[in-house]
């Protein structure tokens, strides 16, 4: 495999996942992107970043970016490069908003604009490595694609499929992104070895509705995000998001903790009652950030530019 083109662009979306009790299957893709160019040099590696992370984020091999490129180039036999890396930064991380999936995705994608058979990383390709680094596919197969997106399995067996929307059907999202974070590995830390059967039946059932809710009947989408498996669980680490979810339901809102966490989905516009949940739930409100980013229909595959 060579490489044929010295530059590539890639926009990855952030993503919400499990969305309830569709826990490491159902996500969807958010109009909040990270913008990243990459220039192949003759060696070296430059990192520029601004945005979130700026401040944290390493500048050399360790970047996520960087080592989902090499992995990714060793994985198609394309030589190794300099890099030359700009990272605009705009999902929040550690927030339960697939930054760490974005970030795989941009070093996977911005390796398939440089070589010369990019029909190599298919969509499954592409995931296959994704999970690889991720461990599972939720967040990366709305990121890649766009919309809803349901992903399964782990190895070999991995699935995925889009969600069509029923014409007409639409539904808002409002985000609630507290400042304080937490890693994935840690929520999932949390999490027992095993549930109920009753309990892994009632998630079952739910996981079923919220894809008809989703595509089909938004006015089922209460029901259709309750959980049992996964939230109240990680409410040690994260007390404040998971009584958040529990007042905006008992006020009639289908919220739902997004991915590992500890931010807040909800399928509804941010109105007066919202905000003053907010106010009245948690310590420090104005810590917490409210955004309705709506639903990216384009995922990373389609904003990647060989330059």
């Amino acid at each position: 495999m060579r490489i044929v083109n010295a530059k590539a662009r890639v926009s990855v979306p952030a993503t919400s996942a499990n969305l309830g009790p569709a826990f490491d299957c159902a996500g969807l893709a958010l109009e909040l992107c990270d913008d990243l160019s990459l220039e192949a040099v003759a060696g070296g590696v430059n990192i520029e970043i601004s945005g979130e992370g700026a401040k944290e984020l390493p500048r050399d091999e360790n970047h996520l970016v960087v080592r989902a490129l090499r992995r990714t180039l060793d994985a198609v036999g394309a030589p190794q490069i300099g890099v030359n890396l700009t990272c605009v930064n705009r999902i929040p991380h550690g927030r339960g908003l697939g930054s760490s999936a974005a970030a795989t995705l941009a070093g996977i994608l911005l390796a398939r604009g440089l070589i010369s058979d990019p029909e190599i990383l298919d969509k499954r390709a592409i995931l296959q490595l994704a999970t690889e680094f991720e461990g599972h596919p939720d967040n990366a197969a709305p990121a890649l694609l766009g919309g809803v997106t349901l992903a399964w399995g782990h190895g070999e067996r991995l699935g995925f499929t889009s969600l069509a929307l029923r014409e007409g059907v639409s539904w808002p999202v409002t985000v609630l992104v507290p400042e304080n974070r937490l890693s994935t590995e840690s929520a999932r830390g949390l999490l027992p070895e095993s549930v109920p059967h009753a309990d892994a039946a009632f998630a079952a059932g739910r996981g079923a509705l919220l894809s008809y809710a989703l595509t089909s009947a938004p006015e089922l989408l209460f029901d259709a995000t309750a959980d049992v498996l996964h939230q109240e669980y990680r409410a040690p680490g994260m007390p404040e998001s998971v009584e958040l979810v529990r007042v905006l339901r008992s006020q009639g809102y289908p919220a739902a903790i997004s991915g590992a966490g500890p931010t807040v989905i909800v399928f509804a516009q941010p109105g007066q009652e919202m905000r003053e949940t907010v106010r009245n739930v948690v310590a420090d409100p104005q810590g917490w950030r409210v955004a309705s980013p709506g639903l990216a229909t384009q995922g990373a595959l389609q904003r990647l530019i060989p330059c």
